[in-house]
């Protein structure tokens, strides 16, 4: 995932004020808070559970909430000045206008596409962006001409649909890197990028090991700007 080149790429500081949007389990978090903690701030900005209205999504976030609550109870010298805000997915509030240097999101895109609140997310992050503040965004990347309706079943998405839906909120592409490029994944598996690592999602039948040496999905890193 190289961590290190990313951050550089989207410009983190030691002095800014960062939100982690849905950090999950935490992965990036573990190297974020170390590198703020003191002159910087971290806000991870986790989904309202309680106001998720099919029962199963609600259930795993009210589990993906608490276990991340629970990692940064557990380790108050690593998490110790990181906070936690919720935000409701249909109209995402992430903080004050205008307050943060730099929003960050790591393979998520692909869920708001699918629950169809992608555009409201970018809305949220541009507000929340002072001028000059840079969106960083890690996604599964299609091959270009990919249907939206095989991209939802996939978790991949055309690198043009995730520029337009940051250029429709207001920004601006800034850059773009292939730090985490994979040409051995050919986006053609049975069960998504789901098949492939970290979740192994293998067919019955299917060696893991073929999809364990392809590795993780081929993904864009886009740096956008709010002017």
């Amino acid at each position: 995932r190289h961590p290190a080149q990313t951050l550089a790429f989207f410009g983190l500081d030691a002095g800014q004020t960062v939100i982690e949007i849905t950090p999950g389990g935490g992965w990036y978090s573990e190297i974020l808070a170390p590198a703020l903690k003191g002159d910087g701030q971290l806000v991870g900005a986790i989904v309202n559970a309680g106001a998720v209205e099919d029962e199963r999504a609600r259930g795993y976030y009210e589990r993906s909430n608490q276990g991340l609550r629970d990692k940064l109870a557990g380790n108050a010298d690593v998490y110790g000045g990181m906070t936690l805000v919720e935000f409701d997915t249909g109209s995402p509030n992430f903080g004050e206008s205008g307050s943060a240097d730099l929003v960050l999101t790591f393979r998520n895109v692909h869920n708001w596409t699918g629950n169809g609140y992608d555009e409201a997310m970018f809305n949220g992050f541009f507000d929340v962006l002072k001028s000059g503040g840079v969106l960083g965004v890690v996604e599964h990347r299609a091959a270009e001409g990919t249907s939206a309706e095989d991209s939802a079943k996939s978790g991949y998405l055309t690198e043009s649909y995730v520029i337009g839906l940051a250029e429709k909120a207001g920004f601006q592409l800034a850059e773009k890197s292939e730090i985490n490029a994979n040409p051995a994944d050919t986006k053609d598996h049975a069960n998504g990028v789901w098949t492939l690592p970290p979740v192994l999602r293998v067919p019955e039948g299917e060696d893991k090991a073929k999809y364990e040496a392809i590795g993780e999905s081929d993904r864009m890193t886009l740096k956008f700007v709010k002017p």
